[in-house]
Order: C-alpha cells, then sequence, then structure tokens
C-alpha cells in the first residue's frame, strides 16, 4: 500500500490533471472559469478571497521550489538543510494561517447565504472543504518540523519529490518512515490533483498572459440613433 499511496498514485494523479484538463478545455470551454458570486454577496469576499490567494500561491510557489529542487542545489548553494526546514515551516505556517482564514470565510459564506449556495454546485462546495483540510494538515506538520531541526525530514520529502519527477523506482523508500501526517498531506494533495480538472480549480490554469501585449485602448460602440 505505501509503494502504491507514495510510487504509483502521484504517475495516476498527475495524469488525470493534464488529461483531464485538456480533455475539459477541449470539450467544455465553457465551463473553465470560477463562476464568481460577487454579484450575489460582496461581504466577505474581497477579504476572503485575497488572504486565501495569496496564501495558496505562497504555499504552492514554496512547494514547488523546496521539494522539486535536487538538495545538492542547496548544499552547493551552502544553505543548511535545518535552516531551510525552519524557513519552510515558519513561511509556509504564515502563509497556511492567511489562507486557511481566507478559506474559512469563503465556505461561510458560500454555506451560510442560500442565493450563493444555491448558485453552487456539489463540486464547488466539497473542494473547498478538502482544500481546508488540506491547509489544516499541513499546518499540522508545522510543530513537528520545528520540534527536528536537523532538517532530515525534509531532506527525505525533497529526495521523494526529486524521485517522482525522475521516475525513480525507489522514490516511495524515501518516506517510508516519515511521520503519518506528512503522509496524510501528500495523498490528500494527490486527490487534490485528481479532481482538480473536474472542478473551478482549472482557472489556475488561466493567467492571462495575453493582457500583456493587448491593445492599451478599448472601442466602445454606441447604440443606433444615439450620441
Amino acid at each position: 500500500m505505501h509503494q502504491f499511496l507514495f510510487g504509483t498514485l502521484p504517475y495516476i494523479a498527475l495524469s488525470i490533471l493534464l488529461i483531464g484538463s485538456v480533455a475539459r478545455y477541449e470539450r467544455d470551454p465553457y465551463t473553465w472559469k470560477s463562476s464568481s458570486s460577487q454579484l450575489l454577496r460582496r461581504k466577505q469576499l474581497i477579504l476572503g478571497s485575497v488572504l486565501f490567494h495569496l496564501g495558496v500561491l505562497i504555499i504552492f510557489f514554496g512547494h514547488l521550489f523546496g521539494l522539486l529542487l535536487p538538495v545538492s542545489l542547496y548544499d552547493a548553494l551552502g544553505v543548511g538543510h535545518g535552516l531551510k526546514q525552519g524557513l519552510a515551516a515558519i513561511g509556509g505556517g504564515v502563509a497556511g494561517v492567511m489562507a486557511i482564514v481566507g478559506g474559512v470565510m469563503l465556505a461561510h459564506r458560500r454555506f451560510s447565504d442560500p442565493r450563493v449556495r444555491a448558485t453552487s454546485s456539489g463540486a464547488d462546495n466539497a473542494i473547498i472543504l478538502i482544500l481546508i483540510a488540506q491547509l489544516g494538515l499541513g499546518l499540522a506538520t508545522v510543530p513537528l518540523s520545528l520540534a527536528h531541526m536537523d532538517g532530515h525530514e525534509m531532506v527525505n520529502l525533497m529526495n521523494w519529490a526529486n524521485g517522482i519527477i525522475t521516475f525513480d523506482g525507489e522514490a516511495a523508500s524515501q518516506i517510508e518512515h516519515t511521520a503519518m501526517v506528512f503522509k496524510a498531506h501528500i495523498v490528500l494533495g494527490l486527490i487534490i490533483f485528481i479532481l482538480f480538472p473536474f472542478t473551478r480549480l482549472v482557472h489556475m490554469l488561466s493567467a492571462p498572459v495575453r493582457y500583456m501585449w493587448r491593445p492599451g485602448y478599448q472601442v466602445v460602440r454606441t447604440r443606433k440613433g444615439r450620441a
């Protein structure tokens, strides 16, 4: 089971994320949106959305560079394993608190307002709760990381992530003795990857890059018969 969860499931999750996202964009491009409910209720949306998205972005890039860069690169730069683990725990903890506070605000708004609730799909409701649970698991790893500042746990997680992207069949063995809360955090993250193409999370891939070179003006036509 350990080999399946941490050696096989990552490839299943990444395949579903990639193929499912492409298929959804090709088959149902008009569903590729976040379906904003700002017009229904503005209260709690702005603050909750800013806290949630900013926190998640910090966490995402922290995981991206913290796990996927080789351990040897940090060694070459003279960054100690304990220092890296401490920075990751503190920075991730602050961002996690921001994200979970914003997420709870958005979830309360979604479930407490009848109009917002009526326009929300089951997938919308489920994914916000799953994301809050994932943020909670991430925060639960912070005390454990700060209690063991030798960096050993961080190195194991980095070796596992690097093993997955390099198709190392022994990658799962790197975290065989890792604390259960880290393993639960990884498994729920992989489940989110699987759900990604079927929820509003796909809007994360819609970065407005083309806005950087669009014309600086907008053509507006008046109705016929009016100035």
